[in-house]
């Protein structure tokens, strides 16, 4: 299921306005808990970014689909449920870029702590504490109504391409 708030990309106005204090842009979808849907997942968060200004060479971009591509990994290895999808959520305010990534595995803990940063000869382990130096802020929290858990990190939001 894929659904994008302004609901008309051709009117170019957003469901809901800055003033009310909701996003500017959204987009949601799930995704197969694979390899593939991870793939699938950071591709969109690159091109929902560069459709909305922000184009794919711009820093923005890169690191909130390097962000993406980190959160939807660990959403597949660590959170993956077999036949149950991950959920992915951007959206885009006048103050920051968000993402939210949603599994369904509710059986591990949900961390409590900083991430450090692992032994430099360690194989895997770098992710959330990648995450934690690259975004403004982040959390994990308990998935609401649902088993589970969601991811979410945020960027100040820098002016879009051709309005600076």
């Amino acid at each position: 299921m894929t659904t994008e708030s302004p609901l008309s990309e051709r009117t170019r106005q957003p469901a809901i306005t800055p003033d009310s204090g909701g996003p500017e842009r959204e987009f949601t979808m799930r995704f197969t808990s694979t390899p593939r849907g991870a793939r699938l997942a950071r591709r969109m968060v690159s091109h929902r970014l560069d459709e909305w200004g922000y184009p794919y060479a711009s820093d923005a971009n890169g690191t909130m689909t390097l962000i993406a591509a980190e959160l939807v990994a660990n959403a597949v290895r660590h959170g993956r449920v077999p036949g149950r999808d991950f959920g992915l959520r951007l959206t885009l305010t006048s103050s920051a870029m968000r993402i939210e990534v949603s599994d369904t595995r509710a059986e591990k803990p949900i961390p409590r702590h900083l991430p450090e940063a692992p032994p430099s000869d360690a194989d895997s382990g770098r992710g959330l504490f990648l995450v934690s130096q690259l975004a403004t802020r982040w959390a994990v929290t308990a998935r609401e109504g649902a088993p589970g858990k969601t991811v979410w990190a945020e960027l100040a939001t820098p002016a879009p391409a051709g309005c600076r």
